[in-house]
C-alpha cells in the first residue's frame, strides 16, 4: 500500500525553542522521500520521527538562511555514513552555490553517498529523474533569493472491478486493455473508458520565507496540501513585510484563493508561545482543513479525488 504523508521535523523560524526545532519536513510519496529545508538538528529529529537517511531520495532547499539549511551538512554526511544505495538529488538556488559547497564539505568525512546537485537559476520545471511526479519551482520574495516547490502527479485512471465483472474481463486481457487502451473480446471492442474512471493526480506545495507574490499563488493553485509559512500574526504584519514573511491571515487567504484542500501552517516566530491565534486568523479566510504543525507530527495527504464516469462531480477514494 502506498504511503503519502508529511513528517514534520521542525517548525521554528530563525531561533529554535524548547518546543520547536529548526525547520525540517520530509514528504513521503510512495517510494520517494523529499526532505525540505533541513535546519540545525534535523538528524536528531529524524531519529525521533523514525526517519532514516535511506528514506531520502531528494532534498529541496528554498534559500540559504541558517534555519533552512544548516542541517544539510549533517544530513549529507549521514547519507555517506549509512551508505545510502541510491543517488540523492539536491535542489537549491544557484546564487547560493558557495553555501551549498561549504555545507556539503564543512568537515572531513569519507564520502560514499552520491549527491546530484540541481542549482536553480530560473522558475520552471526541474529535472527529477525517475520521479512519479513533476517538480517545479517558482521565485519567492525574500531578502535573499528563494524558491518554492510544487509536486504534481499526472492524472490517471482507476479501473472499476464491477465493470470488469459485468463484461467478463479478467486475467491478462485486463493488462492489455490498460496498456493498449482497447481490446477485442468475442468480436466486440471494449475501450479503457468503459471500465475505468478519471483519477486526478495529487499535488503538494512547499512555500517558505516570502512576502505575498505571484510565485506564492502559482505554487498553491489547486493543491491537495499547501505547506506554508505563517511566521507572524496579522498584528505584526509590518514585521512580516520588513523581513520578507507571511502572516497567518495571509497564509489562509492564499489557501482560500488557490482552492487548496489542506493547509499546513508552520515556521513560527519564537515570540509566540501558543499558536491558537494563528489558527483563528487563518480560519478567517480559509474554511478547509487547517493543521497547525507541531514537531514530529505526521500529516497524511488528503484522499485522492476522482470523478465517476457519467457523473460530473468530484469525489474521492
Amino acid at each position: 500500500m502506498s504511503q503519502r504523508e508529511l513528517v514534520i521535523l521542525g517548525t521554528a523560524s530563525q531561533v529554535p525553542t524548547k518546543q520547536r526545532n529548526h525547520n525540517g519536513y520530509l514528504l513521503r510519496w510512495d517510494g520517494e522521500g523529499m526532505l525540505f529545508d533541513p535546519g540545525e538538528g534535523t538528524q536528531r529529529q529524524m531519529i525521533y520521527a523514525g526517519v532514516s537517511a535511506t528514506d531520502i531520495t531528494r532534498i529541496g532547499i528554498t534559500h540559504f538562511h541558517g534555519d533552512h539549511s544548516l542541517g544539510l551538512a549533517g544530513v549529507v554526511q549521514r547519507i555517506s555514513l549509512d551508505r545510502v544505495p541510491h543517488p540523492v538529488d539536491v535542489y537549491y538556488p544557484a546564487s547560493g552555490e558557495q553555501f551549498y559547497q561549504r555545507l556539503c564539505h564543512s568537515t572531513a568525512y569519507h564520502q560514499t553517498g552520491e549527491l546530484r546537485p540541481h542549482p536553480i537559476a530560473e522558475p520552471g520545471e526541474l529535472e527529477a529523474p525517475a520521479a512519479p511526479f513533476t517538480l517545479r519551482t517558482e521565485r519567492l520574495s525574500h531578502p535573499v533569493e528563494a524558491f518554492g516547490y510544487r509536486l504534481t502527479e499526472p492524472d490517471g485512471r482507476r479501473i472499476l472491478p464491477e465493470r470488469l465483472r459485468e463484461l467478463g474481463l479478467s486475467g491478462p486481457v485486463v493488462g492489455r486493455l490498460q496498456r493498449d487502451g482497447e481490446v477485442e473480446v468475442d468480436g466486440r471492442v471494449i475501450t479503457l473508458d468503459e471500465v475505468s474512471e478519471p483519477r486526478r493526480g495529487q499535488s503538494f506545495a512547499f512555500v517558505m520565507d516570502t512576502r505575498l507574490c505571484d510565485g506564492v499563488h502559482e505554487l498553491a493553485r489547486g493543491v491537495d496540501m499547501l505547506v506554508i509559512e505563517a511566521t507572524f500574526l496579522d498584528a505584526d504584519g509590518h514585521l512580516a513585510t520588513e523581513f520578507g514573511h507571511l502572516t497567518a491571515g495571509e497564509a489562509g487567504l492564499v489557501a482560500a484563493r488557490a482552492g487548496a484542500r489542506t493547509l499546513v501552517l508552520t515556521h513560527f516566530s519564537q515570540r509566540y508561545r501558543t499558536l491558537d491565534d494563528h489558527l483563528e486568523e487563518a480560519r478567517t479566510f480559509f474554511d478547509g482543513e487547517i493543521v497547525v504543525a507541531e514537531d514530529l507530527m505526521r500529516i497524511p495527504m488528503p484522499p485522492r479525488r476522482w470523478s465517476r464516469a457519467g457523473v460530473g462531480g468530484p469525489g474521492h477514494d
